[in-house]
């Protein structure tokens, strides 16, 4: 997307999108076009995630419920209704359908012709979005931000400062997250580099972090690294909590995880 302005990128998506339907389609769509927006959490947890889309929205010159219109489609931290969600975007023929990366794999298996944005904080190649940064391919495309892989390795090295040896540092992460494997290399690679003990732990339940934070208490972790999943930072506020309460430094990828108070 190197050398295309947002507006210009904007126009392409929702404006043009719409002008490569058959005409039979044009016939049954709603004379705006339509922007699916597909994310696994709840409305509450996006508000700032929303507020932010609808204001990029506007600079490029489209308001909803003016020229365009958004279908919005919350699986409220039930990862197995993201297939039916898509496809009844997918079915409803959106001008495109955007979200986070997690949601985009499972809108790219629901069609392979309407427009997919992603934002992604992780590597899109690792993760099986996109084969290329530059060359996307196919109908899929966006932006990411890198959140996880070295800047997970980085927030390590800032634990290392912060909690100085012989303590345990732990990370907790979620298997079920397209960059759970990067991250399953990179940060117990990162801790033998810094010469520190780290203590590996998975959930993917609210009952499985409470069990990860009763090992980290009795195995006496001085940090927690929280790795980045839809899940763990849905859980944000049960994890600041319980870092709190046992009195554990936790780092995150997410600005949502300080404002919940954590480290």
């Amino acid at each position: 997307m190197s050398g295309i302005r947002r507006r210009d990128f904007i126009i392409l998506l929702v404006g043009g999108a719409a002008a490569r339907w058959p005409l039979a389609a044009h016939a049954q769509r709603p004379s705006i076009p339509v922007i699916g927006f597909l994310d696994a959490t709840t409305a509450a947890d996006t508000v700032y995630r929303v507020s932010a889309f609808r204001d990029g929205l506007k600079e490029a010159g489209f308001i909803d419920g003016h020229n365009i219109a958004i279908e919005f489609r919350f699986a409220e931290n039930k990862l197995d209704q993201l297939p039916a969600l898509a496809a009844d975007l997918a079915e409803r023929r959106v001008a495109v359908i955007v979200g986070p990366n997690q949601t985009m794999r499972v809108a790219r298996a629901a069609t392979s012709n309407i427009p997919i944005v992603f934002i992604s904080g992780g590597d899109p190649i690792a993760s099986g979005l996109v084969t290329n940064l530059s060359r996307p391919g196919g109908n899929i495309t966006g932006v990411t931000f890198g959140s996880s892989g070295p800047l997970q390795t980085k927030r390590l090295g800032l634990l290392h400062a912060l909690v100085p040896p012989p303590a345990t540092m732990a990370w907790l992460g979620d298997p079920r997250t397209p960059d759970f494997e990067l991250e399953e290399k990179e940060v117990p690679l990162a801790a033998r580099e810094l010469g520190r003990h780290l203590l590996v732990l998975n959930a993917q339940s609210v009952r499985e972090i409470d069990a990860a934070f009763a090992t980290i208490v009795q195995s006496r972790a001085g940090a927690l690294l929280v790795g980045n999943s839809i899940f763990l930072n849905n859980r944000r506020r049960q994890l600041a909590a319980l870092a709190a309460r046992h009195g554990v430094p936790a780092i995150s990828g997410i600005r949502e995880f300080v404002l919940a108070g954590g480290l």
